[in-house]
């Protein structure tokens, strides 16, 4: 699991800091969104030759990583 993290990187010269794969211009959230829209991971990978199967993985991964919170706080009134 460690080895799929250290694919997601973070700089602030790569989409504005948001967690990105292995320093590409594909951030998680593209991912993700792809995913959620329905998107197979072979669909992925065909569109975006650059990625591999790990990077998908490496995505659910860190998606995973921040769903585990212990309490969220409502924000307003």
């Amino acid at each position: 699991m460690t080895s799929l993290l250290s694919r997601i990187t973070m700089s602030p010269e790569v989409c504005h800091g948001k967690p990105c794969l292995r320093g590409l211009r594909y951030p998680v959230e593209l991912i993700l969104e792809l995913l959620s829209s329905g998107m197979t991971e072979d669909e992925i990978l065909a569109d975006y030759e650059d990625l591999d199967h790990d990077d998908i993985l490496a995505a659910l991964t860190f998606a995973a990583r921040l769903s585990q919170v212990k309490r969220m706080q409502p924000v307003g009134p």
